[in-house]
C-alpha cells in the first residue's frame, strides 16, 4: 500500500513533502543562450507591431496614441530592468509567480501567476484570429466553408493551435530554434515593407491628425488629452505585451544571471525600434482615421497606398502571417511554462507539470491551448468584427494585475532583502519600478471605464476569472502545495532557521 506523503501546516497553507522523484519526472533541460532569449523575447511581442496597437487611434487620436507609446515604453523598459534582477536572484521557470512568492508569499504568488496565465491564453487567442483572418484575406481561402460546425476562422484556428502545439511538444530546443527563425523573418519582413512604403511618396504628416475632432477639441487630441491618452493606453501596450515572459525559459538557459538580462534587454529596445518603424510609417501613409478601424494595419496600408490586387499587396498579406505566427508560437512556451510551475508547486492541479521523454510540459501545453480554442469560439461568435480587440483588451487586462504585482515584489526584495546575490542590479532602482506600477495601475483603470465595441465586458471578464481562481485557490490548492517546488521549499527552510535562531 503506498504510503500517504507527510503533510506540514504553514499559516494557512498546507504542503505535502511528495520527495525528490516528484521532481524527476518534471524535469527540463538548459538549451537556450543569449540570441535564443532575445528571439523569445521579440517573438513574444512582434506581432504587436503587426495589429491591435492601431486601435490606439480610435481611442486617443494621433496625440494620445503618441504620449500613450511613450508611457508605454517608460513602463516596460523600467520593468524589464526590474525583472532582470528578480530574474538573476531567483533563476527558476516560475518567473512573475516566483518573484511575488518570495516577496508577497503564498497569495501574492498565486495572484501573479494567474494573471500571467490569463494573459498569455488570451494573447494566444487574439492571435489565433488575426493568422485566421489574414489566411481569409487570400483567394484561395476567401470563401471556406463551415466544417463541422465550426465557421472558418474558428476551425482554421483549429488548424494553428494543433501546428503549433505540435512544435512546441517536440522540445524546447525545437521550440526556441523555431521561434527565432520565425521572428528574423517577421522582423525582415516589417523592415522591407516599411522601405516599400516610404519609398512610393504616400507618407505625409498631415495623415496623423486626419481624425474629425469631436466638438471643442483639436486635431491632435480629437477625443480630448486626458481621455485620448487613457483611452490609448491599453493599444499602445499591445506593441510590448509579453516581453516581461523572458524568465520563464531560466531553467532552460544554459547561464540564466547572464544570458536572461542581456537577451531581454537587448529584446526590449529592439521592439522599441520596430514600434517606432510600425507608428510613423503607418500613421504616415494609412492615417490615424485608417489605423483607427483597420484589423491589419500592414495590411490595409500596403492596399490604400498599392491597391488591393497588386503583387506587393498578396507578398504582404502571405508574409505578415509570419509576425502573428512568432508571436502564437512563442507564447504557447509562456503559457506552458509559468503552468508548468505554478502545478509543480500544488497551486493547479499537479498532472499539468509533467514532462515526458522530450521533457516538456505536455499538458501544461494541450490544455491551456484547448481553453484559448474554446475562447476564440465564443467571441468569434459574439462579436466576429470585434472579436481582435476584445480579446486584446481582455489580455492586456491579466498582463497589468501581473505587472502591478511584480514590482511591488521588487520593491519589498530590495528593501527586505537588500543582501541577496543579484548577479544583475537594475539601474532604475526602486523608483523605476515605482513609476513602472504607477502606469500600470492607471491604465488598468482606464480599462475598466471604457466600453468601445464591448471591451469593457470583456475586462470584466478576466476580473470574473481572477475571482474564480482565488476562490479555488482557498477552498482547495493551499491545502495541497508541494514542499519540494523551488519556490515553496525556500520558505520552509527561511521557517526553519527562524525557529531554530528566534530574534532576541
Amino acid at each position: 500500500m503506498e504510503e500517504k506523503p507527510r503533510v506540514e501546516k504553514v499559516g494557512v497553507v498546507e504542503y505535502e513533502h511528495v520527495g525528490r522523484e516528484y521532481l524527476q519526472d518534471r524535469a527540463l533541460e538548459r538549451r537556450a543562450g543569449v540570441a535564443l532569449i532575445w528571439g523569445l523575447g521579440v517573438g513574444y511581442v512582434i506581432s504587436g507591431e503587426y495589429f491591435s496597437w492601431n486601435f490606439g487611434f480610435a481611442g486617443g487620436g494621433f496625440g494620445g496614441m503618441l504620449i500613450a507609446t511613450f508611457l508605454a515604453i517608460a513602463m516596460y523598459g523600467l520593468m524589464v530592468y526590474s525583472i532582470s534582477e528578480m530574474a538573476t536572484a531567483f533563476p527558476v521557470t516560475g518567473g512573475p509567480y516566483a518573484f511575488a512568492r518570495r516577496t508577497m508569499g503564498v497569495w501574492g504568488g498565486f495572484a501573479t501567476g494567474i494573471g500571467a496565465i490569463l494573459e498569455y491564453v488570451l494573447a494566444t487567442s487574439t492571435l489565433a484570429v488575426a493568422i485566421a483572418v489574414n489566411i481569409t484575406l487570400l483567394p484561395p481561402f476567401s470563401d471556406l466553408p463551415k466544417v463541422l460546425g465550426l465557421q472558418p476562422i474558428e476551425w482554421l484556428a483549429v488548424i494553428i493551435y494543433a501546428v503549433f502545439v505540435a512544435i512546441n511538444l517536440a522540445g524546447v530546443q525545437a521550440t526556441l530554434w523555431s521561434v527565432f527563425a520565425i521572428t528574423l523573418a517577421s522582423v525582415a519582413v516589417l523592415l522591407v515593407w516599411a522601405v516599400v512604403m516610404l519609398a512610393g511618396g504616400h507618407w505625409a504628416s498631415s495623415n496623423f491628425t486626419n481624425i474629425a475632432p469631436e466638438a471643442g477639441q483639436s486635431t491632435l487630441f480629437p477625443f480630448g488629452a486626458f481621455k485620448g491618452i487613457l483611452q490609448a493606453l491599453p493599444f499602445a501596450f499591445w506593441f510590448y505585451l509579453a516581453i516581461e515572459g523572458t524568465p520563464l525559459a531560466s531553467e532552460e538557459t544554459r547561464d540564466p544571471a547572464r544570458e536572461i538580462p542581456r537577451g531581454s534587454i537587448l529584446a526590449l529596445w529592439s521592439l522599441v525600434a520596430l514600434s517606432a518603424v510600425a507608428f510613423f510609417v503607418g500613421g504616415g501613409v494609412l492615417g490615424a482615421e485608417g489605423l483607427s478601424g483597420a484589423a491589419l494595419p500592414i495590411v490595409d496600408t500596403v492596399r490604400a497606398a498599392h491597391g488591393g490586387e497588386s503583387n506587393f499587396y498578396w507578398i504582404i498579406v502571405v508574409v505578415t502571417t509570419t509576425g502573428f505566427v512568432a508571436s502564437f508560437h512563442s507564447i504557447i512556451f509562456a503559457f506552458s511554462r509559468i503552468i508548468y510551475a505554478l502545478s509543480r508547486a500544488g497551486y493547479i492541479p499537479r498532472l499539468l507539470s509533467l514532462t515526458g521523454p522530450r521533457k516538456t510540459p505536455y499538458m501544461a501545453i494541450v490544455i491551456p491551448a484547448i481553453l484559448g480554442l474554446v475562447t476564440v469560439i465564443i467571441y468569434n461568435r459574439q462579436d466576429p468584427a470585434n472579436a481582435i480587440l476584445v480579446l486584446t483588451e481582455m489580455s492586456v487586462f491579466g498582463a497589468l494585475t501581473t505587472y502591478v504585482l511584480m514590482m511591488v515584489a521588487f520593491v519589498i526584495l530590495r528593501v527586505k532583502e537588500p543582501n541577496v546575490q543579484r548577479p544583475y542590479r537594475s539601474p532604475v532602482g526602486i523608483a523605476g519600478a515605482v513609476i513602472a506600477a504607477a502606469i500600470a495601475i492607471v491604465a488598468g483603470i482606464a480599462q475598466l471605464g471604457y466600453d468601445l465595441a464591448g471591451a469593457q465586458a470583456g475586462v470584466l471578464a478576466v476580473v470574473g476569472a481572477l475571482l474564480v481562481g482565488y476562490l479555488y485557490f482557498w477552498l482547495w490548492s493551499r491545502h495541497r502545495l508541494v514542499a519540494e517546488a523551488p519556490e515553496e521549499e525556500f520558505a520552509l527552510i527561511e521557517r526553519a532557521e527562524a525557529e531554530l535562531d528566534p530574534p532576541a
